[in-house]
């Protein structure tokens, strides 16, 4: 279990983006955390991992402490979540197969790391995470030549080099369209169902977070203004998601988005 404990982070320019947030996370879960932009998703999601440090509260897994955790006991958790980013953090001049494979440099001794060396288990690991992803026959082509999907899919073959427990996906589908948006979370899900990985996901769209959370965690001005189960969030009313969107806020289906970007 995750649990996250009175979590306030004020940034050095004053800026407070968490105040106070608790909640738990049971393993298995798909939790979607949904908000405006500057609601302080990316910010607690960083947060979990020790991207970045909170400024007070604590992140307990499994009983560990991970706010207070150092060197190769942060290294040790951090190996166990799997990063998926909005705009795919890939070296785009390097080809995928590499991109995969720098998931595992936590794995590798320095030298190894600093000359991109990888055992032949590696090598076998990265082409299975690609088979699992569909993108075995773009193993050897440079990430700049691949799709903004395609991108986002290198992505999650990443991150299951490191065999992770958890994946946290910050908006992960926030610069697809509506077709491959659900193409990404389908893999996700897949990864969610098949092999027990809990999934913590930002996600801006109703009918995207009605398909595919197990629960739903509302931020408003990095405070959590609401938390339902999927059952919840598909009655949602209107005045529910204005609560968290803002009183001008309409709801979008996948449909009206589509017409809407052309």
């Amino acid at each position: 279990m995750l649990q996250v404990k009175n979590l306030t982070k004020v940034y050095d320019d004053g800026t407070e983006a968490l105040t106070d947030v608790s909640f738990n996370v049971e393993e298995g879960e798909f939790l979607v955390v949904i908000g405006l932009s500057g609601s302080g998703k990316s910010t607690l999601l960083r947060c979990i991992n020790r991207l970045i440090d909170p400024t007070a509260g604590q992140i307990l897994w499994d009983d560990l402490d991970v706010t207070a955790a150092e060197g190769q006991n942060l290294r040790r958790l951090r190996s166990q979540i799997g990063m998926i980013f909005q705009h795919f953090n890939l070296v785009k001049r390097s080809n995928v197969m590499t991109n995969v494979l720098s998931g595992r440099l936590g794995y590798v001794g320095t030298w190894q790391s600093a000359l991109l060396q990888f055992p032949e288990s590696d090598k076998e690991k990265a082409q299975a995470a690609l088979h699992r992803v569909g993108l075995e026959p773009q193993a050897r082509k440079r990430a700049s030549e691949l799709s903004g999907g395609q991108q986002q899919r290198v992505g999650i073959a990443r991150a299951l080099m490191q065999e992770p427990r958890m994946i946290l996906a910050d908006e992960p589908v926030a610069s697809l369209d509506p077709v491959l948006a659900h193409t990404i979370l389908g893999y996700l899900e897949q990864l969610n169902q098949e092999d027990g990985m809990t999934v913590i996901c930002s996600l801006h769209y109703l009918d995207l977070v009605q398909r595919y959370a197990t629960r739903v965690i509302g931020l408003k001005d990095g405070r959590v203004v609401y938390e339902g189960t999927r059952e919840e969030i598909r009655r949602m009313t209107d005045e529910q998601f204005k609560e968290i969107y803002g009183q001008e806020a309409e709801r979008v289906s996948a449909a009206q988005r589509q017409v809407e970007e052309g």
